[in-house]
């Protein structure tokens, strides 16, 4: 399903992104990397939880997987919503509070990224029917309490 940027833009942010985030479940790794670089997609890094790839034609670009697996699959494909896209078909995305619950973990484990997740964190935490109180326990739980007010204060 899609992540990242184009995720985020299915929601109704009005971001741009320069690459194409995936999330799959870990248990397709080998076929799909397999796959991917029969159709020209070269591995530019993979490791633990993602794998970075590069099309050789400049414009298909950067491909990003994440990779999720067991129980933390079964819930977000679960929970994924189906959002229109550019032309109207219908695009699996996360539910926001996966996207939610990534971008903190993200944050965490690289600080400097709140400069970059804080504007999409503020558009999924105004979404309606977020459950506001999950969303605040996320950041808390990360000991990331005071960015979650800080955010909610700029909305």
């Amino acid at each position: 399903m899609l992540a990242g940027g184009l995720a985020l833009v299915a929601w109704g942010s009005t971001r741009t992104t320069a690459d194409t985030d995936l999330l799959v479940d870990e248990g397709s790794r080998q076929a799909l990397l397999e796959r991917l670089r029969g159709a020209g997609f070269a591995v530019l890094q993979d490791a633990e939880g993602f794998t970075n790839l590069l099309h050789a034609d400049r414009e298909i670009g950067r491909l990003d997987l994440i990779w999720v697996e067991g129980e933390t699959s079964r819930r977000m494909f679960a929970a994924a919503v189906g959002r229109a896209g550019p032309d109207e078909a219908a695009l699996l995305v996360p539910a926001p509070e996966h996207l939610v619950a990534m971008k903190v973990k993200a944050i965490k484990e690289q600080p400097t990224r709140v400069f970059r997740d804080a504007e999409d964190l503020r558009v999924l935490l105004s979404l309606p029917g977020l459950d506001e109180n999950a969303g605040r326990g996320m950041f808390e739980r990360a000991g990331l309490g005071e960015l979650h007010a800080r955010i909610k204060a700029a909305s």
